[in-house]
């Protein structure tokens, strides 16, 4: 299927196929600092028009459709909101949430079936300190209207500018237990409350809220949710998947899967979910994801079967 690409300079970038806007990334950021200002993708749709993005939900104002988000970096919060402080819990600390900068894109390439770019980006701490710089891919294709699904690819280059250590944590390894969220994170509408979340080998294959609890903080090579939309007679289905250098010890830290089904559906790549790793001055770490974005209740032998057909 075609896509079209529509670049509104300064403001966003927005894919459409057959009709509708599947992908919206936002790189000029919300105005209010304490949610952490970054870019996002919001809304993520279907092929067949169906929102499976959340923004803004009243229970976590920073969370924003798919982002990029470090939660406990050396003392700073760049996943917005409050901060976790053990012994305190939760606090407003304003002082601690730092923010991502657009610098442009280093890449720009659109194709009939297919749209790459490069962003780069610089994460900045709460005083204004310039700590990392960021190369940022982000790949739309596969665009099928047989299958009813399409992929988006999000890669991470970060580089350590600040002149000392940093060091990346969750809030587990401050002190609570299986809230190991950081890195990309994923926000759901308010209709993917209760859906079903299966892995490799685990996790529900029908009944509200299953698998999601089973497999916090474990580790597999995808994870899907899938969920019955509210308004329209139909179900959707994301799945999240790791290239295999995440995976095969070649990664800087290795990564398990922050979900959660309910109170509020939210998936994460955590790479520092149960212990913190340390990025020297001059060193730079890499991932690659993949989210695959379906209409329909996919179950673990159609995911399996639509994974298998693509290439890294």
């Amino acid at each position: 299927m075609r896509i079209r690409v529509v670049h509104r300079v300064g403001e966003a970038v927005e894919v459409v196929a057959g009709g509708a806007e599947i992908l919206r990334y936002v790189y000029r950021p919300d105005p209010e600092p304490f949610e952490s200002r970054k870019p996002y993708a919001h809304p993520v749709r279907t092929l067949g028009g169906r929102t499976v993005t959340g923004y803004r939900p009243n229970d976590h104002r920073w969370h924003k459709g798919l982002q990029m988000t470090a939660s406990h970096l050396s003392g700073q919060n760049f996943w917005g909101g409050n901060s976790y402080v053990h012994g305190r819990g939760y606090l407003p600390l304003p002082e601690r949430v730092g923010s991502m900068r657009h610098d442009g894109f280093s890449a720009f390439v659109v194709g009939d079936d297919r749209f790459d770019c490069v962003e780069d980006l610089t994460w900045v701490e709460n005083g204004g300190g310039e700590w990392a710089r960021e190369a940022r891919g982000l790949s739309v294709h596969s665009v099928d209207e047989e299958a009813g699904a399409w992929v988006l690819d999000w890669s991470i280059r970060l580089t350590n500018v600040r002149g000392s250590v940093l060091e990346f944590g969750s809030p587990t390894t401050a002190g609570r237990e299986m809230a190991g969220y950081t890195g990309l994170q994923w926000r759901g509408p308010r209709d993917f409350t209760g859906g079903t979340v299966f892995a490799p080998g685990a996790g529900a294959g029908a009944g509200a809220g299953a698998g999601a609890g089973e497999l916090m903080g474990t580790q597999s090579s995808w994870l899907a949710f899938t969920a019955e939309h509210d308004e329209c007679d139909g179900h959707s289905t994301l799945v999240f998947a790791h290239a295999p250098e995440n995976l095969d010890g070649r990664a800087v830290h290795p990564s398990h899967w922050f979900v959660r089904s309910e109170p509020i559906p939210s998936v994460a790549f955590s790479w520092a979910f149960f212990e913190e790793f340390a990025l020297a001055p001059g060193e730079s770490f890499a991932y690659r994801y993949r989210v695959v974005v379906a209409d329909g209740a996919w179950d673990r032998e159609r995911v399996e079967g639509y994974l298998g057909g693509l290439v890294w």
